[in-house]
């Protein structure tokens, strides 16, 4: 059954004006995680404060399990009215049938490249020059963590780089801590990508991922990467893996873990726990090696509405298009989120230290690199991910065919 259910008229204002009409609006989205569900109740509380009503139908599965169903049903004809997906490739196909609504007119009229702190982010919602999404957020997974009461129990520092890191693992055993807290299936996805940026060096990842280079995927540098993932992978007892990152981040809190290279969303499960940086556990973008970090996010899409849908849920989108930029509405967001705001132009003074040294890389012409989902199609993306995921999970996959493969995956990429 269709959820764009129109409600009854407002009452009218006491002055005898003719009350606007509200719609329901169903909303789909893989926030599940608690530091996710404290910050889309924000957009959801400030939707509704606009008379109408946010209905919250979220996905398990994060990207991966969700997309797959959200697709389907906009193939289907059964749309909700707005949906998070990731900036990126997937929405191509839904855009080119139709199926998606050119958010162009409201991008014009409220200014948004105006304020964007990087407008590069409309390039993945851009198609034949229309815009067709809605970023609300800068992610990044560039970043490792760290757990100051694992180190304490250690009895050694606290790591600048992933190279002091990577050289405090013998320790971190012997005191019987988890040298690097995982967590199941897609966790293990964004890693690779940062090994390749910071390890390996931003010109590296741009030649791989931009431009397709297999002969860099052969190269010495590229092996220095491989060999930072072999290690990992080598550290990791499958039996310390754990169900969810927010399991993860309670491991870092708790000092069983050590460290953890997530993304910055993993900051809003540290902050329902109370915890704050430079206390509890410490961040490092670009795990200390540079000052650049890979950015991509999440963005709202509209669907088109079946024919016949009443005016007043068209209306309802792009209320809701409005709010997810508006000052309010990022301020409110991010900061529960843990990622970095859209706009240059609030107030993040009550922003954490992680967040500030995001923003100050930020505001480097230089700071942020595309994201890997933006430069390659998702089946490059897939591809890349299975051959992770099979590399992480045989200790005996040589270094040599892991890079041999990766080569064969560039060579044939589009």
């Amino acid at each position: 059954m269709k959820k764009f259910t129109v409600v009854a008229a407002m009452a009218a204002a006491m002055m005898g004006s003719t009350a606007a009409m509200a719609a329901d609006l169903e909303v789909t989205h893989w926030w599940t995680s608690g530091g996710e569900s404290a910050a889309v109740a924000e957009f959801a509380r400030l939707f509704n404060e606009t008379g109408n009503t946010w209905v919250d139908s979220a996905l398990a599965g994060s990207g991966t399990g969700a997309n797959p169903v959200i697709i389907s049903r906009i193939l289907g004809g059964d749309p909700m009215g707005a949906t998070q997906m990731n900036t990126g490739r997937d929405a191509e196909g839904l855009i080119e049938a139709g199926l998606i609504r050119d958010l162009t007119p409201i991008a014009d009229e409220e200014g948004w490249k105006d304020f964007y702190a990087d407008p590069g982010l409309f390039d993945a919602c851009t198609y034949d020059g229309k815009i067709y999404c809605v970023p609300v957020n800068i992610h990044s997974w560039h970043w490792l963590w760290l757990s100051t009461a694992a180190y304490e129990k250690a009895g050694t520092a606290v790591p600048k780089d992933w190279n002091e890191y990577v050289a405090s693992w013998p320790a971190l055993r012997e005191a019987g801590v988890v040298p690097f807290g995982l967590a199941a299936g897609w966790a293990l996805n964004g890693i690779p990508g940062v090994l390749l940026a910071d390890v390996g060096g931003p010109d590296l990842y741009m030649k791989v991922n931009q431009d397709h280079d297999a002969e860099a995927v052969r190269s010495p540098e590229f092996r220095k990467v491989a060999e930072a993932w072999a290690a990992l992978r080598d550290v990791v007892d499958p039996a310390e893996v754990v169900p969810q990152f927010g399991d993860v981040a309670n491991q870092l809190l708790a000092g069983e873990a050590a460290g953890n290279i997530h993304g910055d969303w993993i900051q809003g499960e540290f902050a329902v726990a109370g915890a704050t940086p430079g206390v509890e556990y410490d961040c490092l973008p670009g795990l200390g090696l540079t000052n650049r970090i890979e950015g991509g996010g999440d963005a709202f899409y509209f669907p088109v509405l079946p024919e016949g849908t009443a005016q007043d849920v068209i209306d309802a989108q792009t209320a809701l298009a409005k709010l997810l930029v508006s000052k309010e509405a990022q301020v409110a967001f991010n900061l529960k989120k843990g990622s970095m705001p859209i706009r240059t132009d609030i107030d993040l003074s009550t922003a954490n230290d992680c967040m500030k040294k995001a923003i100050t890389i930020l505001e480097s012409p230089e700071g942020l690199l595309p994201s890997g989902e933006t430069l390659n199609s998702s089946d490059t993306q897939q591809q890349l991910d299975d051959l992770n995921q099979e590399f992480f999970a045989d200790k005996s996959f040589s270094v040599d065919d892991y890079i041999e493969e990766y080569a064969s995956i560039i060579e044939q990429a589009d």
